[in-house]
């Protein structure tokens, strides 16, 4: 059923869109690659791929999906791995719901609507989620009443180099630097704690976001401070209450599609609620290895309208995963541990995100130029 369709992968370069791509293609699906130009090229060095169309920027990429593809005799699957280009896609949704299979939320924008954190926190916390206390306020605007110490963040990942705005400030005078520093107009400024660790979940929704399907979750095998860690170990996720919230929450907001969904751990084991990606997520290809391949069980899903329970398959215990150049960086070069080490890690590790026999040359590509993917 599914191979009747076209799967068009629209995405930057990048390993997320690679594992994405090697998922659909060991299922026998070759996808079009719509592939934002990066750093360097990687993910569309890859066998599986039936054409790349190489472009500038998503708005471009969004021109070629329409000219190209929005008149197929089935309608395509269109699967996302970045927020602006799935921001794109959501806001033409009205536009391109009887030529596309998309993520959505059934209305032009609503997905991206849930994109600001702010929202989002809003919404999880009401179907019984723990927040972190959290304010927003104008770029140089100093909120009463802070407790340090906190951290900064864009309001929607979506703003122009997100990833900057984020600071972790231990007082006032901290946070007045970083506001010389921080681009975006509206800063997310939130209570910080020194993790335990972080959790993440994976999975997939469909009906509008009645039916659910969360098979992953996973931990990071060390902590960067205010940031994720590119090792980390898969695991099946058991908690009701967590779970049975976000079915409640992602039914609210009606999202049919792929996500994860982000925790912090505080010390004492308090899972506080982060965030949602929209959109697929570079570790659920993970858990394609225990045979389930989360994109292509969704666009099954979509096709059938039910959720199969025996999809789901138990990890092995300290399944692990890491993105090996990024990897190497930081504990290598940044002293965490010797190389021997490193390479004991990396040759155990279950599932590299780089390294595939099978599929040889996005290795080779980021290999050949190690310090662009590092």
């Amino acid at each position: 059923m599914l191979k009747e369709h076209l799967v068009i992968v629209f995405a930057m370069e990048h390993y997320n869109p690679l594992g994405l791509i090697r998922t659909l293609g060991r299922c026998g699906i070759h996808p079009v690659y719509i592939a934002i130009k990066g750093r360097g090229a990687a993910s569309s060095k890859s066998k599986y791929i039936k054409k790349v169309h190489y472009v500038d920027t998503a708005e471009e990429g969004y021109q070629v999906l329409l000219e190209e593809y929005s008149s197929m005799p089935e309608k395509p699957f269109v699967l996302t791995t970045d927020d602006d280009v799935q921001s794109i896609l959501d806001m033409h949704y009205s536009e391109l719901k009887d030529r596309f299979i998309m993520y959505n939320a059934g209305a032009d924008g609503r997905v991206t609507e849930y994109m600001n954190k702010k929202r989002i926190l809003e919404i999880a916390e009401k179907h019984g989620l723990k927040v972190l206390p959290t304010v927003t306020t104008d770029r140089g605007v100093v909120p009463e009443n802070l407790v340090y110490p906190v951290i900064t963040k864009a309001i929607s990942p979506v703003e122009a180099d997100w990833k900057k705005n984020v600071f972790i400030c231990e007082s006032e005078e901290e946070l007045r630097e970083a506001f010389e520093q921080i681009a975006c107009q509206k800063v997310l400024i939130q209570k910080f704690v020194e993790k335990k660790n972080e959790l993440c979940l994976d999975g997939f929704t469909i009906d509008k976001g009645q039916k659910s399907f969360i098979p992953m979750g996973t931990n990071y095998n060390y902590l960067i401070r205010g940031y994720y860690s590119p090792y980390m170990t898969a695991f099946n996720f058991e908690n009701e209450d967590i779970l049975s919230s976000l079915d409640s929450m992602l039914a609210e907001i009606g999202f049919e599609g792929i996500f994860s969904i982000e925790f912090i751990i505080d010390q004492d084991d308090t899972c506080y609620f982060s965030e949602v990606n929209f959109r697929n997520s570079t570790w659920n290809y993970i858990a394609a290895f225990i045979d389930m391949p989360v994109p292509v069980l969704w666009c099954e899903a979509m096709l059938t309208g039910r959720i199969d329970k025996n999809w789901k398959r138990t990890f092995p215990e300290n399944f692990t995963a890491m993105t090996e150049p990024i990897d190497y960086k930081i504990r290598v070069e940044g002293g965490r541990v010797d190389l021997a080490q490193w390479l004991v890690d990396f040759k155990t590790t279950d599932v590299p995100f780089y390294l595939d026999p099978e599929d040889p040359e996005p290795f080779r590509a980021m290999v050949n130029n190690w310090r662009v993917f590092s």
